[in-house]
């Protein structure tokens, strides 16, 4: 109950934070396109200086060692004392030789992939200006999170009504004759109809369960199903209608004047116009790899207590093969639905579209989604510290110039928590958003790339940043100061 006051009592506070969470997650989405260089050549600079320092410092450790007065050379043992290896000259030896080969490792993959970071980087920026140019993009995924969260309760409601479906079992606990016996029946016998010789005690009865149709097993496989493809589904629904969004935006020759009115509810209306039944394949089949894995899930339970480790091994290979598969199809997926929403076509041609087309820039897209990954996670983790940090200060009274306004709680941290799980999900949420139009900018770009020449008939759709990036540009042009208008 402490609990529950503490929230009444500081919800307005909890609120206002998600709102902070908000504002600030939108800030550092703007704010991306100037600081996504400077955090990739700072971390490359501290990365780089970190192992060559690192492989210096063990080289000098390791000479100062051999060359030392009282050092012998002894058996290299293996042991639980840390301690211990940092008093032989192997293990310095070890260390600096690693950390020589992943610098000279990492200094050459730099030096040969500078100008796809460079694209990466750029891509950010433009998918930056994306987000700043159609707001509403940050709010339309609340629709399918609503969605989500009422099938989880139907799923739910559906679940307990299976389970109180069926005959009622009961389980009698008695003792005759001084053994201890445990029936099980569909109503609870009372003793004075048994035999009068025998010499009933202890006697008690309690509800087991519902159960006895064995259909009822296959309406909750059934449930299961329908939640796993529905979940997928309203997924599906929402990264269509970004990159619907995102992509009409980079197709736009002049940005913005080019850009459709309201380019996210149009987006949604060509979703549900034309493209339900290719979001309705692409979620099916997800969902029965998901139904699989939860098969393979329960068999491994039932095989813990078995002592048969090669069925165990089979079983925990099929596990992580299944994971992959899931992994590598909602990829797939999600770059089909990027294909679906800029072409228009079946979910089959546009997986096969999609997947092609990364496969002839797979280097572009391993360094595209490690940088993404990089930053995104750097975002996050600054916007959740960053709130959940005020917070901390707020409730505790460590603001003297707030103590005023500090709500009175029994424990402090029950807001703190809420408030950092809440910005969390407010900070997911919006950086979904922010990848979702990296990525469809990224295939746009590529498609822009094989499809147009520069030229009047076919000239390029990218920004001048990105021109200058590849070092491609339109070769005809309206007038010397709009390089990028075609005649």
């Amino acid at each position: 109950m402490k609990v529950f006051t503490d929230v009444e009592n500081s919800w307005k506070y909890i609120v206002i934070s998600m709102f902070v969470a908000m504002f600030l997650s939108f800030f550092m989405i703007v704010l991306m396109r100037w600081i996504a260089g400077p955090i990739v050549i700072l971390l490359v600079i501290v990365t780089l200086v970190s192992l060559a320092a690192g492989s210096a410092y063990s080289f000098n450790e390791y000479f100062t060692l051999t060359e030392s007065d009282d050092y012998v050379e002894g058996e290299f043992l293996i042991t639980s004392d840390l301690t211990y290896y940092l008093t032989q000259s192997e293990t310095w030896l070890g260390l600096a030789i690693t950390a020589a080969v992943i610098f000279l490792i990492l200094l050459l993959i730099i030096i040969f992939l500078i100008s796809r970071i460079r694209l990466a980087i750029c891509l950010i920026g433009e998918a930056s200006k994306a987000v700043a140019n159609m707001t509403t993009a940050l709010l339309f995924p609340i629709i399918p999170f609503v969605l989500q969260l009422g099938m989880v309760a139907f799923f739910a409601v559906i679940a307990v009504y299976l389970a109180s479906t069926g005959s009622s079992t009961y389980t009698s606990y008695y003792s005759e004759n001084g053994t201890n016996i445990t029936t099980n029946g569909s109503d609870c016998s009372t003793p004075t109809l048994w035999d009068t010789d025998v010499d009933v005690t202890n006697y008690y009865c309690l509800f087991s369960k519902y159960g006895g149709e064995d259909y009822l097993t296959y309406l909750h496989i059934y449930n299961l199903f329908m939640f796993f493809w529905l979940t997928n589904f309203f997924i599906a629904v929402g990264q269509c209608t970004l990159a619907g969004a995102f992509a009409s935006w980079y197709w736009a020759f002049s940005k913005p004047a080019d850009i459709p009115w309201l380019p996210v509810l149009g987006s949604f209306w060509r979703v549900i116009r034309y493209h339900i039944g290719t979001l309705a394949l692409g979620s099916f089949i997800i969902a029965v790899v998901q139904l699989i894995r939860i098969f393979l899930e329960y068999i491994d339970q039932k095989l813990k207590k078995a002592e048969n480790q090669v069925a165990k091994f089979i079983m925990k290979c099929l596990k992580c093969c299944f994971w992959c598969l899931e992994k590598f199809l909602r990829f797939i997926n999600k770059n089909a639905y990027i294909m679906v929403a800029v072409h228009g076509k079946n979910f089959c041609f546009s997986a096969k579209d999609a997947f092609c087309l990364l496969a002839r820039n797979c280097i572009r897209v391993v360094v595209l989604n490690n940088i993404t990954a990089f930053l995104l996670f750097i975002a996050k983790i600054a916007i959740v510290a960053s709130v959940a940090v005020l917070a901390f200060m707020f409730f505790s009274g460590r603001v003297a110039a707030a103590m005023l306004y500090v709500p009175t709680l029994n424990y402090f941290w029950v807001p703190v928590v809420l408030i950092f799980f809440g910005s969390y999900i407010i900070a997911a949420v919006f950086f979904d958003v922010y990848d979702m139009a990296i990525d469809t900018l990224f295939l746009c770009f590529c498609e822009d790339c094989e499809r147009n020449d520069g030229t009047s008939e076919k000239p390029y759709f990218m920004s001048q940043s990105l021109m200058k990036v590849c070092g491609k540009k339109n070769k005809f042009y309206q007038n010397e100061d709009d390089k990028s208008s075609p005649i």
